[in-house]
């Protein structure tokens, strides 16, 4: 299958929405992808079938009591702004209802949220330390962007995301200087309060209901790291890497857990502290 490379895609810098709404999407997510009973959806859905809560006008008929009916799964999933770039550019306002071939279109909303996902990464490397290599990646991405279905399908993907995560792995260095390095390490359950991870490297690491209540994490890398039902409670988050706001809804907090900016609190956790 041919691929087009990274590197030979002209650049053209512009500012991409990486921010979900569904206004301007069509329901992809609801209908294109498959979820599970086991991932916390409520029920077994094959891609291309819409989800019975759907609408006819696309909105979903639960969303106000997702989790108290048992589809978790649906809170701490986020596109990243794909579905709106798939919806509008990509196929032009077209609809599923109106596209005769919905496993082309799960494909290539699935490399439109992976794009989207390593933008809103290197939109974080370039706001904390910004570098050439970053720029230039990220100007390219946004060419990628822009390709049509067939070009995004033959893109070599995998090439890509080596490339930003070298870029992002640079950077993490850089940022969190001599921090303890736990990748991709097994800290399921463990009560993590008496630990030093300020700064840690975290990245693909195992915290699913681990105890980092009143943590300071300091810029510790978190890319990747599953924080499902995640202690945060009073944490300190501010100031670390590459978190996304599907780890933040994964996670159990209150108003006392201090998170990026960019980031907002989950619509489940307590809004007033004990």
């Amino acid at each position: 299958m041919p691929t087009t490379p990274l590197d030979l895609l002209p650049a053209r810098p512009a500012e991409p929405d990486l921010t979900a709404d569904c206004s301007r999407c069509f329901a992809l997510c609801c209908v294109l992808l498959p979820y599970s009973r086991a991932a916390g959806f409520g029920a077994d859905k094959p891609g291309g079938v819409a989800c019975p809560q759907l609408a006819e006008d696309d909105r979903c008929t639960i969303h106000a009591d997702l989790r108290e009916r048992g589809w978790p799964g649906c809170t701490v999933f986020d596109c990243f702004g794909a579905g709106q770039q798939v919806a509008q550019v990509t196929y032009g306002g077209t609809s599923w209802r109106g596209y005769d071939d919905l496993g082309e279109m799960a494909a290539v909303l699935s490399v439109m949220r992976r794009v989207h996902e390593m933008l809103a990464h290197l939109r974080e490397v370039l706001r904390r330390t910004p570098e050439p290599a970053a720029r230039a990646a990220w100007d390219r991405l946004l060419e990628v962007r822009d390709l049509g279905p067939v070009e995004l399908l033959t893109l070599d993907l995998d090439e890509v995301h080596i490339e930003i995560g070298d870029i992002l792995a640079a950077a993490s260095a850089r940022v969190r200087g001599d921090g303890a390095d736990l990748r991709r390490t097994d800290l399921a359950g463990a009560d993590l309060r008496a630990r030093d991870l300020r700064d840690a490297g975290l990245r693909g690491a195992l915290l699913i209901g681990a105890d980092l209540r009143g943590v300071d994490l300091g810029a510790a890398d978190l890319l990747g790291a599953d924080l499902r039902d995640t202690d945060v409670r009073g944490a300190d988050l501010g100031d670390v890497l590459f978190l996304t706001q599907p780890q933040v809804d994964a996670a159990r907090g209150d108003a006392a857990t201090r998170l990026p900016a960019s980031l907002h609190a989950a619509q489940h956790w307590p809004s007033d502290t004990p």
